[in-house]
């Protein structure tokens, strides 16, 4: 029977006379009839290249499975699936993978399971980058693994770092396998399958017209395959977020680089929980080193979108992770148009929602007082990513948790700038409302000396601008100056009107003017 056809919904298994994980504990060797009919026709369609068949088992088919037969249990070990794939090693690895990623997310992994998981991701990862792999694999399966592996990175690091309550044997097993989740491996990993793939040079090519990795979505229409191309484009985005991880924002961005995120249709978006991770790391690197017309722009787009497309994808098992990164992403909005107040930068409904949430807090972030740095400290932890510790943790007696240190670090590094900008508020206020004002009447309304004015404007001057990548200078203010002698002369920056919005709003407003009055007199 095909597998197009084939209902995995009713297919015999637990329910059908089987042995209940929750009622006879787990047999890691008793393989359900659904599942073996499940991994008989994916093998067959990652051999075939099937990649729409490919796609909606793993999107599907596995999630179906998973939610209704393994829910508080793992899915039945490689060993014994082996036998109805011909033993093949790379499906047995891909098995493996999809293997772990259920248990990291319906259970809690033991130690062992964690060094497993990592020896799995060497061998596939080895096989990609030295063997020959001839397959088609979605996109999506291609993001997870690329996703996941990063995630299962952080796990581990923020696992190590509590080592209050570790056990002798927990102990043994760090020491004994102290290279699992190596930092240095992990992005080794990931900057070879960037460079084995040849990814940069490919997205180069694209722009003269040489290549359609975009075109395609990253899919190899002449029989070849997609594997490492694909792998490797995710990697970069991958690299973003271990860099924004370890604190490292600018390294971040650099690793980005190649992905023009400023052009619509790129590879990245075409799986929304790698679109959500770009924007969201692209977002706050830049936030963190004080681009914050960059995160507004970028975090009012993918808000937008998110705003628009949300309804789709409610059936979707990233369905929770989707809100969860839109709730962050309206918080980080909220911290950057806090700082840098550019609300003209954001959709106006993106912007509804925003005064919605975090109107009052905003008004009150303002002020620079106590209450003030305690919202920004309440934001920033919320909305930031679960920082980590990556070096080995020490075992000497006694035992402490240090998982926290990370994300100490960066929430002081974060409200020391945010107290460094609490006299630009003022300058910003009194600069609005002149063209041109002499240093001594603006020192005597900020009721300060000359000199100290001097070093408010020098300040100014640095904190609302940032250096790009690239190495250009960025402006963030809404409003500079120029001295010139003892005059400040004001040069407010103002915004191309974005009149083809308006228009398009005007007319749904007509449109549902015209409806509703149709409907009134069909009453």
């Amino acid at each position: 029977m095909a597998a197009a056809s084939y209902d995995y919904d009713d297919a015999p298994g637990y329910e059908e006379g089987g042995p209940r994980a929750t009622d006879l504990g787990y047999d890691p060797n008793f393989v359900p009839d659904s599942v073996k009919t499940f991994v008989v026709h994916l093998y067959r369609h990652i051999r075939e290249k099937n990649v729409y068949e490919i796609h909606q088992m793993y999107e599907g088919s596995f999630q179906k499975l998973s939610e209704r037969m393994f829910k508080e249990s793992p899915w039945p070990s490689v060993d014994a699936v082996s036998a109805y794939v011909d033993n093949d090693h790379v499906f047995c690895l891909l098995y493996r993978e999809m293997w772990f990623r259920h248990l990291y997310a319906r259970l809690s992994p033991t130690l062992k399971q964690r060094i497993d998981s990592w020896d799995n991701y060497c061998s596939l990862f080895q096989v990609v980058l030295h063997g020959v792999v001839n397959m088609q694999l979605p996109n999506q399966w291609l993001w997870d693994m690329v996703d996941e592996f990063v995630y299962q990175f952080q796990s581990f690091c923020q696992y190590r770092a509590k080592m209050k309550n570790k056990t002798e044997q927990e102990i043994a097993l760090l020491k004994q396998f102290d290279q699992a989740w190596n930092v240095y491996g992990v992005l080794n990993f990931l900057q070879a399958l960037v460079e084995k793939s040849m990814i940069i040079q490919i997205l180069e090519q694209e722009k003269e017209g040489l290549e359609e990795f975009t075109a395609n979505d990253g899919y190899s229409y002449t029989g070849g395959s997609n594997v490492l191309k694909v792998l490797g484009y995710f990697s970069m985005v991958g690299l973003l977020r271990v860099h924004c991880l370890l604190g490292d924002y600018h390294t971040g961005l650099k690793c980005l680089q190649p992905i023009d995120i400023s052009q619509p249709g790129g590879v990245y978006t075409s799986v929304i929980g790698s679109h959500i991770a770009t924007i969201y790391h692209y977002g706050f690197a830049n936030l963190m080193l004080r681009g914050y017309v960059e995160s507004i722009r970028e975090f009012s787009k993918m808000l937008l979108y998110i705003f628009k497309v949300k309804q789709y994808h409610q059936k979707s098992p990233q369905y929770e992770q989707i809100l969860k990164k839109n709730e962050q992403m309206y918080a980080l909005l909220a911290l950057s148009l806090s700082l840098c107040p550019q609300v003209k930068l954001v959709a106006e409904d993106v912007n509804t929602q925003l005064r919605e949430k975090y109107g009052e807090k905003m008004m009150r972030m303002q002020r620079y007082d106590d209450e003030a740095y305690a919202l920004y400290d309440e934001l920033f932890s919320y909305a930031c990513p679960k920082f980590i510790t990556p070096s080995a943790p020490t075992f000497d007696e006694p035992l402490v948790n240090y998982n926290q240190d990370a994300y100490r670090l960066q929430l002081k590094l974060f409200l020391y700038e945010v107290k460094q900008q609490q006299l630009l508020s003022g300058v910003r206020s009194y600069l609005k409302l002149y063209s041109t004002i002499s240093m001594v009447k603006l020192a005597s309304y900020m009721e300060v000396d000359e000199p100290t004015l001097r070093s408010i404007l020098m300040t100014y001057k640095h904190k609302t601008h940032a250096v790009s990548v690239d190495g250009k200078i960025i402006s963030n203010a809404d409003v500079d100056f120029y001295i010139d002698d003892d005059m400040i002369h004001v040069v407010e920056t103002k915004s191309a009107k974005r009149y083809g919005d308006y228009f398009m709003r005007q007319i749904v407003k007509l449109e549902e003017m015209i409806h509703e009055v149709d409907r009134v007199k069909l009453d």
